[in-house]
């Protein structure tokens, strides 16, 4: 079977994580965590005292960075300029702080290339929110994953260490600002593709979401490696 470049974009808290890694697992790709990659951007900035205003900051930033993910017995991890930093980028401070510097046109330009250059050997589901769209429009198969504001709060609530002091309604008001953030940036904004298969998982579990994206999969393929034998 011909091996495909597989897109899912989507709000925060959706569940495309979950079902990303999963979907990858049934179909022996390989997952690239798009926004782990943002994430370890304001990382660094942060570190650094480089604001997400500071468009030349940034982009300085970006050019002396080196990222690249590689499989351990942890599972996936994210190295950057040879640091395993995959445990350090999952604050609420660098989620809040990579929804803005996603928005700023010199990472997304960075990020751009490398994302396309892990995607030539395509056998890979990329996880994100404008991979349909902008990064990968040409994709073989892409999907919208979304779930309702409160559905996605809980999920995101349930998520966090039992040390943490965060609340469901601060979670849910982090969410909002961030999808409002996510929609409303004059970068690539968050939407879906024209072409993506949309799917509503507020009251779905992630084995019936992924079966579903599995079938959609098989009717593409059926169609694409028909167009291929032409």
């Amino acid at each position: 079977m011909k091996k495909l470049l597989i897109t899912i974009d989507g709000p925060a808290g959706a569940g495309k994580t979950t079902v990303s890694r999963e979907l990858a697992v049934r179909l022996g790709y390989t997952y690239i965590d798009t926004g782990a990659l943002y994430r370890a951007v304001a990382h660094e900035a942060q570190a650094k005292g480089i604001s997400a205003n500071d468009g030349e900051g940034l982009e300085k930033l970006c050019n002396g960075l080196e990222m690249m993910f590689v499989r351990t017995e942890k599972g996936l991890r994210l190295i950057c300029n040879q640091v395993d930093i995959t445990d350090r980028i999952r604050t609420p401070e660098i989620t809040m702080l990579a929804s803005e510097v996603s928005a700023r046109y010199v990472v997304r330009k960075y990020l751009l290339g490398l994302q396309r250059d892990m995607g030539k050997a395509k056998g890979a589901v990329f996880e994100g929110r404008d991979m349909g769209t902008v990064v990968f429009p040409e994709a073989d198969v892409k999907f919208f994953l979304y779930a309702s504001t409160k559905t996605r709060a809980q999920r995101r609530y349930n998520e966090l260490p039992t040390t943490a002091s965060s609340t469901l309604e601060e979670v849910e008001k982090d969410i909002k600002r961030r999808d409002n953030n996510d929609r409303t940036r004059d970068v690539a904004p968050l939407k879906p593709a024209d072409d993506a298969i949309r799917i509503d998982s507020t009251d779905m579990p992630i084995q019936e979401v992924v079966d579903r994206m599995i079938s959609h999969i098989q009717h593409c393929c059926t169609d694409l490696n028909n167009n291929y034998s032409q």
